[in-house]
């Protein structure tokens, strides 16, 4: 795809952060549109379908969590990036966002031409239009990563994009323990910085949702899954 092709909305309460931004990522060609509050966010999303959701958790009328709950339950939007942008560094916060749905977490302030390459990397797991049919079966679960849909039972399960890859990862080698080393590079990417709580997180969330006697710990190594 090309750069000219990729949409990225921006989304903050401050107007210098958006011009910023604005600039810095049109230079590179990206199509720029931007958002100045979660609710506006949510209406734009809809309306642009962008690739890239670039956004501020606290905002006037909703904020970023609110905003990214809402733009999850758009099956148009299931293969949108979003990342948070903002100046809490808390863990909670974190994990709160990657809850709501998030991708990613950037904190400000950050170098214009740092985040033009955060940008890059995660713009790189977008896929390939033409990418081959990839389809799972795990036991009583099918596993299709072209349309990132989850049926079990007769049943489809919608997962959050990071969710769905690292049950993928888990689920194309059932039985291999995976380090956790291995999910974080092969999931987020050697360019993306979390804590270590972040593969915690999303395992109990799959485990909520698909079954917790799918997924064994490994304590001190990583995951694996079992059918």
């Amino acid at each position: 795809m090309k750069k000219s092709e990729i949409k990225i909305l921006l989304v903050d309460d401050e107007p210098d952060i958006l011009e910023i931004l604005s600039y810095n990522l049109s230079q590179e060609g990206y199509q720029i549109s931007t958002a100045s509050n979660g609710k506006e966010a949510v209406l734009k999303a809809k309306k642009e379908l962008p690739h890239l959701i670039v956004m501020d958790v606290m905002m006037p009328e909703m904020d970023g969590m609110e905003a990214c709950e809402n733009i999850r339950k758009n099956p148009d939007l299931d293969q949108t990036i979003i990342t948070f942008l903002t100046a809490r560094s808390e863990d909670y916060s974190q994990v709160a966002g990657f809850d709501a749905g998030a991708d990613d977490y950037i904190t400000k302030p950050i170098k214009p031409k740092v985040l033009v390459s955060k940008v890059k990397g995660l713009l790189r797991r977008l896929k390939s239009t033409n990418q081959i049919k990839d389809v799972l079966h795990l036991g009583d679960i099918e596993i299709n990563r072209e349309e990132y849909k989850i049926v079990k039972d007769g049943e489809e399960i919608i997962l959050p994009r990071k969710e769905f890859e690292l049950f993928y990862l888990l689920a194309t080698k059932p039985g291999k323990v995976f380090t956790r080393e291995e999910i974080l590079d092969k999931v987020w990417g050697n360019e993306v910085v979390v804590g270590g709580r972040t593969i915690d997180v999303h395992i109990r969330k799959l485990r909520e949702k698909i079954g917790d006697d799918f997924f064994k710990t490994i304590k001190g190594v990583g995951y694996k899954i079992e059918f």
